[in-house]
């Protein structure tokens, strides 16, 4: 008997109507996916495609028009099955004169939390996301990075087999986004299946395992990451150090070949992002408060 998905969506629709029933908006038609426990799935698309809505209907935040949407079995319209699910939001409200350490308390207390159990679940946490330091310091004085990584740890107080994650580094510097893609990348490492909604590809390609490509409500590609991204008639070869005779000797073969030619040739480039990481990275890095 196969495994039980952690998510499955199947022949989802949504339809919002207009004010006094006029006009309709079809936000998602038609889409299905699957995505396997302990894996990390993105789904990607322009603001305004679907992909909150696909969101909120597996959270049972909206109720779907048509279709069904289950965690691990469970119909997501029935309260039981968001038990085991952690989210975080776009833009998580938290009251700013909490300490990072009493908000984890606070959401311990709100999942039954309490003791020692709590205290040390709070430790673990903070550890985590790399907020042991500024554990004490207020909310208010925390970076968009530092909230968002607290965010993230109260989503996890639980201990939730499911992870949502709404843009979860919109309007986050690149130091603090290579951190929280550093955090979901561990929970893969846990066993911790990730639901990522996102428009930044890069932060996609980075992290996840499957992908959903989401347009005008419809999901118009899915499947594994390298297979999307792989250009299937082309292969590529990387040299170090290579000098122009040994260049010219690789071009003359693949001419004597026929239906084979060179594309391109020249030094790999790297994302401006990651030059930007290599060049402010320190041996430690430092949690950042706001400028």
């Amino acid at each position: 008997m196969s495994e039980v998905p952690a998510v499955e969506v199947s022949h989802l629709v949504k339809v919002f109507h207009g004010s006094f029933g006029r006009g309709k908006v079809r936000a998602v038609d038609d889409v299905s996916f699957r995505i396997a426990a302990g894996e990390v799935y993105g789904l990607i698309g322009p603001n305004g495609s679907g992909k909150s809505t696909t969101m909120k209907a597996l959270l049972g935040l909206v109720a779907p028009t048509k279709g069904t949407c289950a965690i691990f079995g469970k119909d997501s319209r029935k309260v039981d099955s968001r038990q085991e699910v952690g989210f975080l939001p776009e833009n998580p409200y938290f009251y700013k004169h909490l300490s990072g350490e009493e908000t984890l308390r606070f959401y311990g207390k709100l999942c039954r939390m309490h003791g020692p159990t709590l205290r040390d679940r709070t430790e673990e946490l903070l550890e985590l996301v790399g907020l042991q330091e500024a554990r004490k310091r207020r909310l208010g004085g925390y970076s968009k990075g530092m909230l968002q990584r607290i965010g993230l740890a109260q989503a996890l107080i639980q201990d939730p087999r499911l992870i949502v994650l709404d843009e979860p580094t919109a309007g986050v510097d690149p130091i603090g986004s290579r951190q929280i893609r550093d955090l979901i990348l561990r929970l893969k490492e846990r066993g911790i299946t990730v639901f990522l909604c996102s428009h930044l590809l890069e932060q996609v390609q980075e992290v996840c395992d499957h992908v959903g490509i989401i347009h005008r409500g419809k999901l118009v590609k899915s499947g594994r990451l390298d297979d999307l991204t792989a250009i299937e008639d082309q292969t590529e070869i990387i040299l170090e150090n290579a000098d122009e005779a040994l260049l010219g000797e690789i071009r003359r073969m693949v001419e004597g070949r026929p239906g084979t030619r060179v594309v391109r040739s020249g030094h790999p480039r790297t994302t401006l992002e990651r030059l930007f990481l290599e060049e402010t990275s320190e041996p430690t890095v430092t949690d950042l408060a706001d400028d």
